[in-house]
């Protein structure tokens, strides 16, 4: 399932919360940006509106990533034909039980909000390391207010835990990582942001189906359009879902006849556990544990696709920081070295991958897994990162796969995205010249690969 996404699910310069996203962008962070709305931590709607600072116009120029439909005359024809394509999208919603009456109320009179455009093709993920996304999700305060909302809505926690065997924990970390427990869920109407994205732009396909998602929801009465608000890509609610998810995994945990993730705590909790559980989350199982690696370890090792046991992975000499046991030698994990040879490792287990269908991004994963572990009373990783390091801008990431192509290793197509294809050509690389193959893209790799 494709999902949105440090800032579309980090907020401002923080709150993570949904930008189209690939799976799997490695150093390429996906993360997630609505505008900051305060909320309560309840996920309740504010009482009152409060003044904003007027939003910011499109900037008029061209989308970053070459897609013929983010050229700035193909955002202005798309823009000037948006009434003609939200009326050819009518027989679709009315095929979908929303009357005209409903289609109307929301539709008449909306115009495209074109800075959407501008956030499309400028995605943060690209500017944040592995260390300082963590640094921003796993602090103090959001582990102080995660424990806070686990203690005021323990009943209902433990209800949920009881039917859908989800981690209580995890699904604390996702509401805090994801809206800073309901103070930060955006303040663009859904119906707006996929409504512009359904006819302008590059993923017109997918959006079209997220609008009309949205349509239904609210000719089922589930939430209320006036609290139908979120992030630019339309995600929205506390644990911020995207109207298809939404329509795939809410529940009615209340038992008031409306699935509510936006107002109601029971059905938010219960709705991502159930989200989690249909995703594969295998119950009493974590996410993932810490390890330290063996001198002269064989890195190309570290591969997703490449499953071992605790046990086979300990007589590859990896050791879980701390020292302690693994207690379940017989899990099954993959090796992820988010900052190479120089910072700590991760063996990953199924419930990791899980969290990583709610957002396809590693460091989101991380820091959902690194926060509920903190909720638990656990401390910061034994390992130091490499913050002497220089994250490459996505223009250098670019560079980076088109230099590995042009010299015969598969990248897929670049995109400034270092996803595992990506990866695996860099440890290729780095192999073949005699340096340690851990598929960091560091400057010096970079600069490595340009002298060549």
């Amino acid at each position: 399932m494709a999902r949105f996404a440090q800032l579309m699910r980090l907020a401002g310069a923080v709150l993570a919360t949904a930008v189209l996203a690939a799976p799997g962008h490695g150093q390429g962070l996906d993360i997630r940006a609505p505008s900051p709305s305060p909320r309560a931590a309840t996920g309740a709607a504010p009482a009152a509106p409060t003044p904003a600072t007027p939003a910011p116009e499109w900037s008029g120029e061209s989308g970053a990533s070459n897609h013929p439909l983010m050229t700035a005359d193909a955002i202005r024809a798309a823009a000037a034909n948006f009434r003609s394509c939200l009326e050819g999208l009518r027989p679709l919603a009315e095929r979908r039980g929303v009357s005209r009456a409903v289609f109307d109320a929301n539709v008449a009179g909306l115009t495209p909000d074109l800075r959407i455009m501008d956030l499309l093709d400028a995605q943060p993920e690209f500017t944040k390391s592995f260390w300082d996304y963590l640094d921003i999700l796993v602090n103090d305060d959001r582990i102080k207010n995660g424990q806070d909302i686990l203690a005021k809505y323990r009943p209902t926690f433990d209800a949920v835990e009881k039917a859908y065997g989800v981690d209580r924990y995890i699904i604390a970390a996702i509401w805090g990582v994801e809206s800073n427990y309901g103070t930060m869920v955006g303040d663009r109407s859904v119906i707006r942001s996929t409504a512009t994205l359904a006819c302008i732009g590059r993923r017109q396909d997918y959006f079209r189906e997220e609008f009309l998602s949205a349509l239904e929801i609210l000719a089922r009465g589930d939430v209320r359009a006036d609290h139908l608000k979120g992030s630019w890509a339309g995600a929205f609610g506390p644990t911020q879902f995207m109207p298809t998810s939404f329509k795939r995994f809410a529940v009615d945990h209340d038992g008031d006849g409306r699935r509510d993730v936006v107002d109601s705590v029971p059905d938010l909790i219960a709705s991502t556990a159930n989200n989690l559980k249909k995703d594969g989350w295998v119950a009493g199982q974590t996410w993932g544990y810490e390890v330290v690696l063996p001198k002269g370890f064989n890195f190309l090792l570290a591969d997703r696709s490449r499953m071992m046991t605790m046990a086979e992975w300990e007589r590859a000499g990896i050791r879980r920081a701390g020292g302690k046991p693994f207690p379940r030698p017989d899990d099954r994990a993959y090796l992820l070295v988010p900052s190479g040879a120089q910072g700590p490792g991760f063996l990953m287990l199924q419930n990791f991958r899980v969290i990583m269908k709610y957002n396809p991004a590693e460091a989101y994963a991380l820091a959902i897994g690194h926060l509920a572990d903190c909720f638990r009373g656990a401390g910061p990783f034994v390992q130091a990162w490499p913050r002497h390091e220089r994250v490459l801008t996505r223009a250098e990431r670019y560079e980076l796969q088109q230099q590995l192509a042009q010299r015969g290793f598969d990248v897929g197509e670049p995109d400034g995205r270092l996803g595992g294809k990506t990866r695996n050509a860099l440890r290729q690389f780095q192999s073949a010249v005699g340096e340690v193959p851990d598929g960091f893209a560091s400057e010096a790799i970079l600069q490595r690969l340009r002298s060549r």
